[in-house]
């Protein structure tokens, strides 16, 4: 089967071009995941942030031989540039040309705020010329801004990113979510669990502490969710606790995939694709766009802090196949089994009003 499918990338990428070359590569690691018998994967994203701590990532990321999503946005660097300036290009072109994956994050991390009348938003951009003004946005200005980190990308590596996004701070609605659907784009939060908490003020949350809770609670399937570098946290997280995580997580029996090969986005994915070695696997019948509801309400924005630890089980996602694709979007049913209660970060007690 899998000399079939590598026969079938080889005839599309002598018509394609060298810029398929990795998602091809990709694709071809979707399959040997499901050869090797990888059947407790979770995904491992990170958001872009200042930046520091992008080398070290990618270092941990090839030495452990696994990949990783990246929804990114043009933030303000530690160096005094842009995270999607000229000078991080050539690292961007290298962690493509690695396998990894790459979604929206909104080119200006910009925040929704609250939905309007007539199918408009309440928006913050937090980068770029407009960062910190309240602005009114129609769904097609969201949709732009969506689609100005995919140009952007290729411009930089000659690379495709995923029909995939994430809203700054996992902070959306159901209009937000369909919005973005309608121009092609799913959106992607993130676990309870997964929230790895990177973003937490070290005083109260030490590394330690936020190593230790992942390693327990982590199940199969979720969708994990760091950051590039985090101005607030005085202990940066990353070199402390990203690569004890994915060694103690591969210890558990775990495997990492990108969001390319999750269950409840790859019919997306091949669907809407940006490029055609995605569009020539086997078709099958295109998904609705994941509503993250429940993870929605577990998300936090910025450097807002937890409440104190709770019990919490799993969210439970649904989907309805025969819903017309106009129709809003559902979330879909995941195909994993929920796990027992679990003790976790409390991340859904934030301050709702403090971007109002």
């Amino acid at each position: 089967m899998r000399a079939v499918f590598k026969r079938r990338i080889s005839q599309l990428l002598l018509g394609a071009g060298l810029s398929c070359i990795v998602t091809a590569w990709a694709a071809d690691q979707s399959a040997a995941l499901v050869d090797e018998g990888c059947d407790r994967p979770v995904y491992l994203t990170f958001d872009t942030g200042h930046m520091g701590v992008a080398p070290f990532v990618s270092e941990v990321l090839s030495r452990e031989k696994i990949q990783a999503t990246f929804f990114i946005a043009n933030e303000p660097t530690q160096t005094g540039g842009m995270s999607l300036d000229e000078a991080w290009a050539p690292w961007w072109k290298k962690m493509a040309e690695q396998g990894h994956a790459f979604a929206s994050h909104t080119f200006d991390h910009v925040y929704w705020l609250a939905d309007l009348p007539e199918n408009q938003f309440k928006v913050r951009p937090s980068s770029g010329p407009d960062a910190g003004k309240t602005q009114t946005w129609s769904a097609q200005q969201y949709c732009d801004e969506l689609a100005r980190v995919d140009a952007r990308f290729e411009q930089m590596t000659g690379h495709k990113t995923l029909p995939l996004f994430r809203a700054p701070g996992g902070k959306t609605s159901p209009d937000l979510i369909q919005a973005g659907a309608s121009c092609g784009y799913a959106h992607v939060g993130w676990s309870p669990a997964g929230f790895l908490g990177d973003e937490l003020p070290s005083a109260k949350y030490p590394n330690a502490v936020l190593l230790e809770r992942a390693l327990k609670n982590i199940r199969t399937g979720d969708i994990l969710m760091a950051h590039l570098g985090i101005w607030s946290r005085q202990d940066a997280w990353a070199p402390a606790v990203l690569e004890p995580l994915v060694e103690g997580l591969k210890q558990k029996g775990f495997c990492f995939a990108t969001m390319a090969q999750h269950p409840d986005y790859r019919e997306w994915v091949k669907k809407y694709a940006r490029s055609p070695a995605l569009e020539a696997q086997d078709n099958v019948r295109p998904a609705e766009p994941p509503v993250d509801a429940e993870q929605e309400d577990a998300a936090g924005v910025g450097s807002a802090e937890p409440a104190d630890f709770v019990e919490i089980s799993e969210p439970g996602l649904q989907t309805d196949a025969a819903t017309p694709e106009s129709a809003t979007p559902r979330a879909p049913e995941q195909s994993i089994v929920p796990e027992p209660e679990i003790t976790l970060l409390d991340i859904s007690t934030e301050n709702k009003t403090q971007h109002e």
